[in-house]
């Protein structure tokens, strides 16, 4: 089956069965033990490293290679404006790890030390990498919490419409949701060895913020929550010539994600016509411009209940000149910004944001994430 994903670019033609590429790996442990002195010298690693790709087809990396990597693919994610804090990723390694229950308890230990708080930290988790020719552990999810769509005999749809199809197949494996609008979908993990297991999340992982209005009191009326953490499960990250088909990764919410997007789209929840409606707003016609009052007041509703919350997000004005400020330490570093700009410009706002009037580097540069 398919499953709606996740898109990050560059995205380039994976051959699981190809073994790591030799001039990739070089490449990325000059950069690697460049930028990290104490790692020490790099020419007895390469030596090694080129020994092992001769005889088996790929090498492993040691803690300090994959820690340093995973952050440096997060610095090179041309479609995140967040990168200013890619140093202070933490991350897992949870290479040891191969059975669909010890996948799933560490994706829950993810989801909690990630969002435990409520101060929302980045977080990677690294399982197996593949192995030229072998089969490979993987998700069907796109993130680790999303929310299910069902579509009723009415054809009235309940919940998010961008995963009528996840939830369908979900359910024909077996998987029986609550059916309301905000329904936490299971985990669909996939081993070589076990094949497909489903697995709900326990609540104490699932960190949710209701949403209100500091001004109008309907808001809460309209039921409206979102999850605290947004954790891309469905992506591989390569990191010189080796590839990880399973490491979900998390920062957090910019405003405008939820606010101008998941509850805002006409195909998700579409919640700016009900917005209008309880505003008194005229919608007879597009010059009114009542999608754009019901917008603010929905991006309102959602940073100041987060706020409310204790549940760390951004806006979309602070992150741009947070993007801007590490577009600056990069070029200190000597380093270009590979970046999407139809991604990096809110989907709110944009032109008034300091990202709107500017080029960008668009480049792949590696390591980095891609869709699967």
């Amino acid at each position: 089956m398919t499953v709606p994903g996740y898109r990050n670019v560059p995205t380039d033609a994976w051959n699981p069965a190809e073994p790591a590429d030799l001039d990739e790996a070089e490449d990325f442990l000059r950069r690697c033990y460049e930028e990290q002195p104490k790692l020490g010298p790099v020419a007895p690693r390469l030596a090694a490293v080129r020994e092992r790709i001769d005889a088996a087809g790929t090498y492993a990396h040691t803690t300090e290679e994959l820690a340093w990597g995973a952050k440096m693919a997060w610095r090179n994610a041309s479609r995140c404006i967040g990168r200013l804090y890619w140093r202070s990723l933490m991350v897992l390694d949870r290479r040891h790890a191969t059975s669909t229950e010890e996948i799933f308890g560490h994706l829950v230990r993810h989801l909690c030390l990630a969002g435990g708080t409520g101060t929302i930290r980045p977080v990677i988790s690294v399982f197996a990498p593949a192995v030229p020719g072998q089969p490979y552990s993987r998700m069907w999810n796109e993130q680790l919490i999303r929310y299910a769509g069902y579509r009723t005999a009415s054809g009235q749809v309940i919940g998010d419409p961008r995963y009528i199809d996840f939830t369908k197949a979900m359910r024909l494996l077996g998987w029986r949701g609550k059916g309301d609008a905000f329904d936490v979908l299971p985990l669909a993990i996939e081993t070589p060895h076990e094949g497909l297991r489903l697995f709900e999340l326990p609540e104490h992982a699932v960190l949710e913020v209701p949403i209100g209005h500091p001004e109008f009191g309907w808001f809460a009326e309209l039921g409206l929550r979102w999850h605290a953490v947004p954790a891309i499960s469905n992506m591989r990250m390569r990191i010189g010539g080796v590839d990880y088909p399973l490491a979900p990764f998390n920062g957090w919410y910019m405003g405008t994600e939820i606010g101008a997007r998941n509850l805002a789209d006409a195909q998700r929840y579409n919640m700016l016509p009900v917005v209008a409606r309880m505003m008194g707003l005229d919608t007879s016609a597009e010059a009114t411009l009542w999608r754009d009052r019901a917008l603010v007041e929905l991006n309102r509703a959602v940073l100041w209940s987060f706020e409310r919350a204790g549940v760390k997000i951004s806006d979309h004005h602070t992150e741009s000149g947070r993007f801007l400020a590490h577009l600056r330490s990069e070029e200190r570093a000597g380093r270009q910004v590979p970046a999407d700009w139809t991604w990096i410009v809110p989907p709110m706002s944009g032109g008034i944001t300091p990202v709107f009037h500017r080029y960008y580097h668009e480049a792949d540069e590696r390591p980095n994430f891609y869709t699967l």
